[in-house]
């Protein structure tokens, strides 16, 4: 079985930035050699609260789902960037509430079961 190249970034919450502090939300994961493009998000909104008690959840979590929203067809003002375009525009460095951490690759037969495998690790308690 073939092995391809992918990239993956933690995406995380961080909902007073000038604190630093953050939770991970979901993952995004891009495989050019497979065509594909996917996050996977779950907002822990007890552990968010405990980071600042005033946090807008429901705002939060409307952030997150435009990453999920991003990858699919129906991608919005990103849906004429190819995959790759648009992993690196959601990628890309901000000082949001809801940004990703640094991109991180890896080696992967099935990016399906990586980015799983991935969210389990990275985002699941």
């Amino acid at each position: 079985m073939s092995r391809d190249v992918y990239e993956y970034a933690v995406i995380r919450v961080m909902p007073r930035v000038e604190r630093g502090e953050l939770i991970n939300a979901g993952v995004l994961l891009y495989c050019q050699p497979r065509d594909y493009l996917c996050a996977r998000v779950d907002l822990n909104a007890t552990r968010l609260r405990a980071l600042d008690p005033a946090v807008d959840v429901d705002g939060v979590r409307q952030a997150l789902s435009a990453y999920e929203l991003a990858c699919g067809e129906e991608a919005g003002p990103l849906v004429k960037e190819s995959l790759g375009g648009r992993f690196r525009w959601l990628t890309a460095p901000r000082s949001t509430i809801v940004q990703t951490g640094p991109v991180h690759a890896g080696l992967t037969a099935d990016p399906d079961t990586e980015l799983a495998r991935l969210f389990d690790k990275l985002v699941r308690l």
